[in-house]
């Protein structure tokens, strides 16, 4: 009986491509490395700052003031470090930026992928993903010169109080800047859909706009989804504009005409200037990122979630 053999079986990997290999595991156990990196100093740390403010006090506390004593020989107050403050600011924030950016780019992308001409597309796409690249001091010092003070003055014309630098100065510039992101994502989910689908719901008698709405954005969603979640953590890592536009207060409120901070604003703060690594003062930073990261990571689950769900009704 004759046995078939594998020619691959018999092949050798030639030295060049052993290198490359190994050039290319290198660079994944770096990358893996570092992750594991961040997140051990970022305990370790953390472990120091819970040992000194217990974590009940921390995740539960309605109190941010972490004005401590450096020194034993300086009179200070003992701190308060309750992150609901800056958790509230945070998600308030992030809350109007996508208010704003998930119809804005939801529709444009439809627009885009389905009612543009080539030419037209060739020009509006690249002309909206620059807004991409502008830098986000440049969105600071807009919303702090332009936004902050229409708003007030809007505001105060019909009777409201209004901070001069508000929650809604900095989510509402902050939704312009993630539009494209919603957008650039939702535009490639949509133009993923299969033609047969679009194709078989014309051929059934519906419109070119119930077709986008019953087929082609269900179809796309686990795409459009990861966008926005994508969008909302990139909302909850911003700095430049909440502290040029929302202000330093750690109020904690739902209005969007008040001043209010976010949590890594204060990891800023924290960690200006010349800073001790043995105070609670300073470790709360690295309580704060930890949080930060928590969060993160469950956007992200929550996200993969969405997609792993939707996409099985589609495959």
């Amino acid at each position: 009986m004759l046995k078939t053999v594998n020619p691959l079986a018999r092949h050798k990997a030639r030295p060049q491509e052993q290198a490359i290999r190994t050039l290319l595991v290198a660079c994944a156990a770096a990358a893996i490395l570092v992750t594991v990196g961040i997140i051990a100093s970022l305990l370790f740390e953390s472990i120091r700052f819970f040992s000194e403010v217990p974590m009940g006090d921390f995740l539960f506390g309605t109190t941010w003031s972490p004005q401590t004593a450096m020194r034993e020989d300086q009179v200070g107050s003992t701190g308060a470090f309750g992150i609901i403050p800056l958790l509230a600011g945070t998600f308030l924030i992030s809350f109007i930026a996508l208010s704003i950016a998930t119809p804005l780019g939801i529709y444009s992308a439809v627009y885009l992928a389905e009612y543009a001409a080539p030419k037209s597309r060739a020009i509006l796409k690249p002309s909206l993903e620059i807004l991409a690249g502008i830098p986000t001091v440049v969105y600071g010092f807009f919303a702090a010169l332009v936004i902050a003070p229409l708003i007030r003055d809007v505001g105060t014309s019909l009777g409201f109080d209004v901070a001069s630098s508000s929650a809604l100065a900095a989510g509402s510039i902050m939704g312009v800047m993630i539009i494209p992101l919603i957008s650039s994502i939702s535009d490639d989910a949509i133009s993923a859909v299969p033609q047969s689908l679009k194709e078989a719901s014309i051929g059934l008698g519906a419109t070119k706009s119930e077709t986008i709405r019953q087929v082609i954005l269900p179809a796309a969603l686990p795409g459009i989804a990861g966008g926005i979640l994508l969008a909302a953590s990139r909302a909850i890592g911003e700095t430049m504009i909440v502290v040029m536009a929302a202000g330093l207060a750690a109020n904690l409120t739902v209005n969007p005409l008040e001043a209010v901070t976010t949590v890594t604003v204060q990891i800023v703060m924290l960690l200006t200037g010349d800073q001790e690594f043995d105070s609670a003062k300073t470790l709360a930073a690295f309580a704060l990122g930890l949080t930060l990261l928590a969060i993160t990571l469950v956007f992200n689950i929550f996200g993969s979630w969405i997609v792993a769900r939707n996409r099985e009704a589609y495959d």
